[in-house]
């Protein structure tokens, strides 16, 4: 499997690329911005991007879609929850930041048990999280569940945004993250890479 990470430094968002090494297809996961560094890097692996996975549709997640689709044709997907939020700039909050950013439309809704697949050995189930957003999602593959700004290292998403809810995050995690195995490697939308376990056992919120 082909996994790569960079960091967006001007969101602070974890970008993944992820697909199969047989054909070189990937998915983009969270372009939150700086699609340029996106694109040198499935350029130098000679990657062909075939999905743009967003987890959810705030700013910070969804901002490199357009120039990501742009050069690749990818198809974009999100669940249908946030998918006004790639095309309204007031409920993606860019806003907020004195600009407006708006992404193409989505191509593709995805559900909570959905299979993305992706070339011939890579797929990705679709675990429906809201609670930071309505239509937060979660991608597992194999013992990786690159879970976006649902949880986080020592840390959960926020639940003060519109859609948001505290109580339903909590119970997502619990009902449907911490039901797998302790060495279940989480990549979040922000900071370092974590596990069940650890959060299991060290998460305040948990």
């Amino acid at each position: 499997m082909i996994l790569k990470g960079l960091e967006i430094s001007a969101m602070a968002v974890n970008c993944y690329i992820v697909g199969c090494e047989e054909t070189r297809e990937v998915a983009v996961i969270d372009p939150g911005g700086n699609p340029k560094a996106i694109l040198r890097m499935l350029e130098e692996d000679n990657l062909k991007a075939i999905y743009i996975i967003n987890t959810h549709g705030h700013i910070d997640h969804i901002g490199g879609n357009k120039g990501v689709k742009d050069a690749t044709g990818a198809k974009i997907l999100i669940h249908e929850a946030d998918a006004k939020m790639l095309t309204n700039a007031v409920s993606n909050f860019s806003f907020l930041m004195g600009t407006k950013v708006t992404s193409p439309a989505a191509d593709q809704f995805i559900k909570e048990g959905d299979i993305i697949k992706i070339g011939n050995t890579v797929e990705l189930e679709v675990i429906h999280t809201p609670g930071h957003s309505p239509g937060g999602i979660c991608l597992k593959t194999g013992n990786i569940i690159f879970v976006g700004d649902t949880l986080f290292q020592m840390s959960i998403g926020r639940t003060d945004f519109p859609g948001g809810s505290y109580k339903q995050l909590i119970g997502n995690i619990k009902e449907k993250l911490l039901c797998y195995d302790d060495d279940t490697i989480c990549y979040p939308g922000h900071g370092p890479a974590t596990t069940i376990g650890f959060e299991r056992q060290n998460n305040p919120f948990l």
